[in-house]
């Protein structure tokens, strides 16, 4: 099976529920929330975690995880403000589906108090 990995950058809320499903799912999104956007550089992600995790929520952490690359083909990456931002962008009502299809468990590999 091939795989892409991912990155996601999360505050403490949302590291607790990936913790509380076993590292193995992402939390429903908030009704303010209408995507899930992992993404694909790591040093985006080290980046969102020091610029606006921690300032909101005083720590940030960078997960990484892998998704069945069949899967994540059906979804266009996007640039956001460069060729070294990009993200996928999963609509918040497929996040369950996408969960189905992360390959392994959803690994810290980046704190930030």
């Amino acid at each position: 099976m091939d795989f892409i990995t991912l990155y996601r950058p999360v505050g403490p809320q949302e590291l607790e529920l990936i913790e509380g499903s076993g590292n193995k799912r992402f939390p429903p999104r908030l009704p303010e929330q209408p995507i899930f956007y992992p993404v694909i550089q790591e040093a985006y992600a080290v980046r969102i975690a020091k610029e606006w995790n921690v300032p909101a929520s005083g720590s940030g952490f960078v997960t990484r995880f892998k998704v069945e690359a069949s899967y994540l083909a059906q979804y266009e990456p996007h640039d956001v403000g460069g060729s070294a931002h990009s993200e996928y962008w999963i609509p918040a009502e497929q996040l369950d589906e996408f969960n189905n299809h992360i390959v392994g468990l959803i690994e810290v590999i980046a704190r930030f108090p």
